[in-house]
């Protein structure tokens, strides 16, 4: 067998960072035109050498709806002098992506969020998205929760405590807080997020009707999401017709 290649910090190369570039900022249009976005604050970010150190993250306070593939940061999660750079990105992002995009190998592309309907279920005393339709079976036993907010994450700690309790999971509840999403690319982490919140929406409404919820056994639960698992292609061609979505309107975030 081959040998596995060490992970490196060794960036990709300039055509295939601008690809990368692309796509994160179409991830950031995408949000706001979902409503996802919170004023200037949360935050992406994509991993662009193999160890994932390397990455790219946007610019502290600028609207989601303005982002473009020039605007992205490119931080180094090993320089200790990030935060002193005149283009210094939001504490609360280099605490947390950094030290993410360090210790976790799918942290490839990271998502941080507010959206409505999962930040509403994450200030539930039990945050449990329950398989209630095929949505959010999608996400059983596959969903990390962290329940003990201490305030902004604005530490190397803080991040480093996440990041622990990530564990191998690709999505977190971070409880009276919001979501966070670990995937391989930015098309699997925006397909996440949006089966996410229509999976926390569906639940919150559930909940508003005050009726017993008619919750899937475990076993049919779990068939459902394997079966999410294996259909790899579809959030591909998600976000590709999301992009021409965009690019029908505007093609600003493609801006060089």
């Amino acid at each position: 067998m081959p040998k596995k290649a060490k992970a490196t910090s060794e960036a990709v190369s300039g055509n295939d960072e601008w690809h990368l570039r692309v796509d994160l900022a179409a991830a950031f249009r995408l949000a706001a035109l979902n409503e996802w976005n919170e004023a200037v604050a949360n935050h992406f970010s994509l991993a662009v050498s193999r160890d994932g150190r390397k990455f790219l993250m946007n610019p502290r306070w600028v609207h989601f709806s303005r982002m473009r593939a020039k605007d992205l940061l490119l931080l180094d999660a090993n320089d200790k002098s990030t935060m002193q750079r005149p283009d210094a990105p939001d504490l609360t992002a280099w605490s947390l992506h950094g030290r993410l995009h360090a210790a976790l190998p799918q942290a490839r592309c990271i998502i941080h969020l507010h959206p409505p309907y999962a930040t509403a279920l994450a200030s539930l005393a039990d945050p449990e998205i329950r398989p209630i339709d095929q949505n959010s079976a999608r996400f059983f036993n596959r969903v990390a929760f962290d329940m003990d907010y201490g305030g902004m994450a604005n530490t190397d700690e803080e991040g480093d405590r996440i990041a622990a309790k990530m564990g191998n999971k690709r999505i977190m509840v971070m409880g009276n807080h919001g979501i966070l999403i670990c995937a391989e690319t930015v098309a699997e982490a925006y397909d996440l997020t949006y089966y996410l919140e229509r999976a926390s929406r569906n639940l919150v409404l559930a909940y508003s009707t005050g009726r017993q919820l008619h919750v899937m056994s475990d076993a049919v639960a779990e068939k459902t999401a394997q079966e999410w698992d294996a259909d790899r292609d579809q959030f591909h061609v998600h976000f590709a017709e999301m992009k021409r979505v965009l690019d029908s309107t505007d093609k600003s975030y493609r801006k060089e």
